[in-house]
């Protein structure tokens, strides 16, 4: 072999060698760029996000070896908008919401209960103006109440009044999409009745508005949920899991001395100023993920109202494989 060949020879070998090792290194590069990057949750200024803020504050993503950042977002339209442009891995949400996603394809997957109604502790109340005449849930008949169109509101607020033998004929929904404003109405008895979130709720209630009906006896209806991207679990099922160990500790926290966390929930939550020094801090479910019956008549009650066209396999977007 002349010296001409033998040099492209060592050429051709030199070049595979570079490129059978580019290939090995190239996925173990990926992997540690996708392992580094935070897992970015987008969260509202609602009760149901305090487990996250304490997790934080208590290390224990840091102990967990998950990094984590929240992204605050002022609506849940613009959390939806989010995650359908694939900026968030994640989302405090509710099963409405993870339905719309799933309607054609599964896009995101439900991995745990974030928060639900318990005896004493409701999520959303149903309540009557200052001074209104609406004392009881029978004379809601006839009557407007205010909620928020095709969302947990008034799915919540159908569930609840049906439990009470009242139905959607009986009562006029009225569209009041803004909760402060909703709450507005309702104190300066534009609107006689409204369905609002604790601790607004709490609030109206302290300032004279009456309360007909919540969800503290009736705690299937009310469940938010930790929804993530079904790409972001394929890739990262180890930090998914580590990301919900430190959220359950931090349940467990709040649960067992929700006093010593009452600044932090004023420092990162919206809590009104008439109830911020009384308001009871609730308990936060731990391990857990709605069950299929939750799921299922959420479908049907979303079938009904022409908001998807069929019935969504439970199995397909509610899973239990993330939990501690």
């Amino acid at each position: 072999m002349t010296y001409g060949k033998r040099l492209r020879h060592r050429s051709v070998v030199v070049s595979l060698f570079l490129s059978l090792w580019i290939l090995i290194l190239l996925p173990a590069t990926d992997t540690r760029a996708i392992e580094s990057r935070p897992l970015e949750i987008a969260l509202l200024p609602i009760l149901d996000a305090l487990p996250f803020y304490v997790a934080e504050k208590n290390g224990y993503f840091r102990e967990n070896q998950v990094a984590v950042r929240a992204i605050p977002v002022g609506s849940g339209l613009e959390r939806d908008q989010l995650m359908q442009a694939g900026e968030i891995d994640g989302m405090l949400n509710e099963m409405i919401s993870a339905a719309n996603f799933n309607r054609d394809k599964i896009q995101v997957i439900i991995i745990a209960t974030a928060r639900k109604a318990y005896p004493g502790f409701p999520l959303f109340r149903i309540l009557a103006a200052p001074g209104s005449s609406i004392d009881s849930v029978d004379k809601l008949t006839g009557q407007s109440i205010g909620i928020s169109r095709n969302t947990i509101i008034e799915y919540v607020t159908d569930r609840l009044l049906a439990m009470e033998n009242i139905h959607g004929h009986d009562v006029k929904m009225k569209s009041i999409p803004v909760i402060p404003e909703r709450y507005q109405l309702l104190m300066q008895g534009r609107i006689q009745a409204a369905t609002l979130p604790d601790p607004l709720a709490k609030s109206a209630m302290v300032a004279g508005a009456g309360l007909i009906l919540d969800d503290s006896m009736h705690t299937r209806y009310s469940v938010s949920v930790l929804t993530f991207r079904l790409q972001t679990l394929e890739r990262r099922p180890k930090a998914v899991r580590a990301f919900l160990r430190a959220w359950d500790r931090a349940a467990a926290d709040i649960s067992a001395d929700p006093e010593s966390y009452r600044s932090l929930l004023l420092e990162k939550i919206r809590v009104p100023r008439n109830v911020q020094a009384t308001f009871r801090i609730p308990r936060y479910p731990r391990g857990e993920v709605p069950d299929k019956a939750q799921w299922l008549d959420v479908i049907d009650w979303m079938i009904a109202r022409n908001l998807i066209k069929a019935t969504l396999a439970y199995e397909a977007s509610v899973s239990r494989d993330f939990l501690p």
